[in-house]
């Protein structure tokens, strides 16, 4: 910034303080691109640099007043989104932090939830009979088909689909017996 840029600067201070919208109005078109990218680069975020520097101008908009030296205003300015943009880091920060615990509670409860069900399922699956053990296992462990099923055991399809058919019966009526407990 040569020296009459610096003068005409401190003149927009000067007037902006005396309550000049004109004089802030101009400031705010000299200096916005430089706040928004000083808050890009430190923010890393373009949304963010936005709010930051909007924060920025309403700060130096109400204080510019207690600006004792309007040569000093670039470094004041720079200094207030540079605050600015680091609250914004914390936020996000905490943001984050509680997102992460949250998650994590979350994941948790869910782990829980699961093994809950599994050994329900396991229990209901101890108590059924050989037969509707096997075909179960032999057709959702396994991942046989109707006809492969019928082949290991020796038996028709017609009985595999009937035999799976009661055994999901069955063990769908242990594992609501189970809820209710």
């Amino acid at each position: 910034m040569n020296q009459q840029q610096r003068l005409h600067n401190e003149i927009l201070v000067i007037q902006a303080q005396q309550g000049a919208t004109e004089s802030l109005e101009q400031l705010i078109q000299c200096w916005q691109d430089r706040l928004w990218r000083l808050a890009w680069r430190l923010t890393d975020n373009e949304q963010a640099a936005w709010d930051v520097t909007q924060e920025s101008w309403f700060i130096i908009s109400r204080r510019i007043d207690r600006l004792e030296d309007p040569s000093a205003f670039s470094a004041w300015a720079y200094r207030i989104t540079s605050n600015k943009s680091r609250d914004w880091i914390r936020r996000q920060q905490r943001v984050r932090r509680a997102d992460d615990t949250y998650a994590e509670s979350r994941e948790e409860t869910q782990c829980h939830q699961v093994n809950q069900q599994a050994e329900k399922l396991s229990d209901a699956l101890a108590s059924l009979s050989g037969h509707d053990r096997a075909v179960l296992s032999l057709r959702y462990e396994d991942d046989f088909s109707i006809s492969e099923i019928a082949e290991i055991l020796r038996i028709p399809s017609g009985t595999v689909k009937s035999r799976l058919h009661h055994a999901r019966g069955r063990l769908r009526h242990l594992i609501e017996d189970t809820k209710d407990e």
